[in-house]
């Protein structure tokens, strides 16, 4: 038995604004099928409580950062240059949430 419905997978793709065919409604349905499937053999593991989480895959990761110095900077008009439309110093772009 599913935990997602068709009327979940369709209100969630209408928050983020996608919109999905019945095609790819049945899709999405069955690929979480086969991640709920994977969940529960994951879940079943004996003992996978007892598994302490890992940080990072290499256990003896080490990473050294560079020194933070400032440099020169691109003026803002060559920047503007490349942006279509700009308004003063800002780039326009299109409205995309109400």
């Amino acid at each position: 038995m599913s935990r997602f419905t068709k009327e979940m997978v369709d209100d969630y793709a209408n928050k983020l604004l996608i919109g999905l065919t019945p095609e790819e409604n049945d899709l999405v349905l069955k690929e979480f099928d086969i991640i709920d499937a994977n969940m529960q053999i994951i879940a079943n593991i004996p003992n996978i409580k007892d598994v302490e989480p890992m940080t990072h895959a290499l256990d003896d990761f080490c990473y050294v950062l560079r020194d933070d110095v400032a440099g020169e900077s691109v003026p803002i008009t060559d920047l503007l240059k490349n942006c279509d439309n700009y308004e003063d110093r800002e780039v326009v772009v299109p409205k995309v949430v109400d």
